[in-house]
Order: structure tokens, then sequence, then C-alpha cells
């Protein structure tokens, strides 16, 4: 079993390279994963490429298994599906030759916790699974908004977790559900998700709730618009460094809406008696062995061309999620 791992680190404002380090051998109670696929989150990556984590958020937005420190160099992801090539004790010894998930950052061999990775069920794709890190937001999402059946719900910004959180949503009964894009490219994959789509201008608005995932502070502005009375905005995107302007004038006392943060690090008060991270984790990997979902898997690239490609995958419009695949998927 080889001991030398290779790691994408970023260097600077979208500048990377692909280094190499060896593994010391197993301690008890750790897993060797051979990566087969990782993902690249494009909103929260592209900050972190461009130097965009404030300097107050520096320790909220480490990832597990991080090494280096804000802006730079720094070692970052948080999306890898693989097999576990070994285990030190009895727990991770179980888990050779399982496919797992687990938070890491982008690397083709790497150590972890037999704890901190979660098998994949039998027939989930591992393709399909780098979606996992992504599902589990758009769960805790779900929990913070507490959506009711029969209630009209929109959903501004359909990237990866947008589409996610529409197709959760429209499986409540009675609910009603718009994905809203200002892009019309994104109406073909609305319909392979089944679900409606609306530019703004044609949203049909009074809604219960709105989740705003577009990143963009015009997306919340819209989202505040749509809003009915006492309805619910729950705000999912994260600006990084950026100031956000919100338009709180106008109706927002008058019609008494109710502007929500969700964020995937914390579980919800009413959740926290019952559930755990590792229980969330494994429920979006249930979840995603719906075969719809590879509907959001529009891009792939090789693990080591990622240095000369995040302009590329930075600038490239109409990405989903950007799959990284490694040498091991094809042995």
């Amino acid at each position: 079993m080889s001991d030398k791992a290779h790691a994408f680190w970023c260097t600077g404002p979208f500048e990377g390279e692909i280094r190499t380090e060896s593994l010391p051998p197993l301690p008890s109670d750790m897993v060797r994963v051979r990566t087969l696929f990782s993902a690249i989150s494009r909103g929260t990556e592209q900050l972190v490429w461009r130097g965009g984590v404030p300097a107050s958020q520096v320790q909220a937005m480490r990832a597990p298994f991080q090494e280096g420190d804000f802006p730079f160099p720094v070692k970052y992801g948080y999306s890898a599906v693989g097999v576990v090539e070994a285990g030190a004790g009895a727990g991770a010894e179980a888990l050779v030759g399982r496919r797992v998930f687990c938070l890491h950052p982008h690397q083709d061999l790497f150590d972890a916790p037999a704890d901190a990775v979660r098998p994949l069920p039998d027939d989930l794709p591992a393709e399909r699974a780098v979606l996992a890190a992504n599902m589990e937001t758009a769960v805790n999402g779900c929990w913070d908004a507490q959506p009711l059946a029969g209630e009209r719900i929109a959903v501004i910004g359909a990237g990866v977790v947008g589409c996610l959180i529409a197709r959760l949503a429209a499986q409540i009964p009675g609910a009603s559900v718009e994905l809203i894009d200002v892009d019309p490219a994104k109406r073909a994959v609305a319909d392979a998700l089944g679900l409606a789509f609306r530019a703004p201008a044609e949203a049909a608005g009074d809604c219960d709730l709105i989740f705003h995932v577009s990143g963009a502070p015009a997306g919340l502005s819209t989202a505040l618009s749509l809003a009915g009375v006492e309805g619910r905005i729950v705000e999912m995107s994260w600006y990084g460094d950026a100031q956000v302007s919100v338009p709180l004038g106008e109706a927002f006392h008058s019609r008494r809406l109710a502007l929500l943060s969700s964020q995937v690090g914390r579980l919800p008060d009413h959740r926290r008696a019952r559930w755990d991270y590792a229980r969330r984790m494994m429920l979006a990997l249930d979840l995603l062995r719906d075969p719809v979902f590879d509907a959001l898997l529009t891009h792939e690239a090789a693990f080591d061309s990622l240095p000369t490609r995040l302009a590329e995958i930075a600038e490239t419009p109409n990405v989903l999620c950007w799959r990284l695949r490694y040498p091991a998927a094809d042995a």
C-alpha cells in the first residue's frame, strides 16, 4: 500500500498546486481511503480561492481535515468519496473494502478517523455520492425553515443546493414549489427534477416560505418582494467579505416578514435531542439514492488538472456540480 498522497493546495488568488505528502502508519481507529471522486463547492470554494474569507470567520470557515490557514496557502474541500484500503482497530478494519463519503479536502489518498467516514448505501453510485455535503446543507435548510403541507414555496437560485431544496420541498403534501433563477438555461435542470421553473418576473408571489440560495444580494431583494403576509425568508447564501444591502423598508414591517439564517454547521434546536451530524449525513446519502439527482452532475475534470483549471471552473457558466475524477476511479 502506497504511503504517498497528493493533495491540492490553494496558494494564492485563483492559484494552486498539487503537493506530495507522506502518510504515517495508521494509528488505532483510523482508516486509509483511496479517493475515487470529490466535488467542488463552487460558491464556498471560489471565496476561498480568491482569498475572500473574512478575518472574523477564519475559524468558523475551517473545514474538517483542513491544513494551512486562510487566506493562503490552504488545503480545503469537503466532499470526497473513496474506498477504504486499510483500517487499524476492529471498527476500522470492518470498513475495509467499503465505499465511503468523508468531509475531506481534495486528495487522492488520506487518513481519517473511522467515525468520520460514512459508508455509502449499496445502490448509491460513487459518482453521485459527491453531492452528499450539498444534500446535507439542503436537509438542514429544510429543518430550519420547517415547511408545512400546502404551503406556497419559492426557491431563489437554481444552483446545486437550491435545486436540492426545491426537490425536497416538492415532496411535501400539497406544497406548491417554484424554482426561480435569472438564467433561463436553468430551466432544463428544473425540468429534469420535475420542478416548475420561473424567471423572477414570472414568479407567483404571495409565498408562505422562500429559500434564498442565489448568492446574489439582488436575489434576497426578490425574496422579500415575493413573500406574503407573515412569510418566512430563509437566507442560505453566504457572501464572505462582501457587504450586502437589504431593502428592509417598504412593506417589510407591515407584512411582518421573518428573515431567518440557515447554516449547515449547526443543527436546529428542535432536532438536537434525536439527531447528530452522523445521522444527518446518513439521511443525506439515503436521499441521494434517487437517480434524478444525476441531472446536477454537469461537469468533470481530472484531479491532477485542477491547478491549471481554477479560472475555467470559476468562470464557466451553467455549471452545477463540478466533479473531480481520480485515477482510482478508472483502475
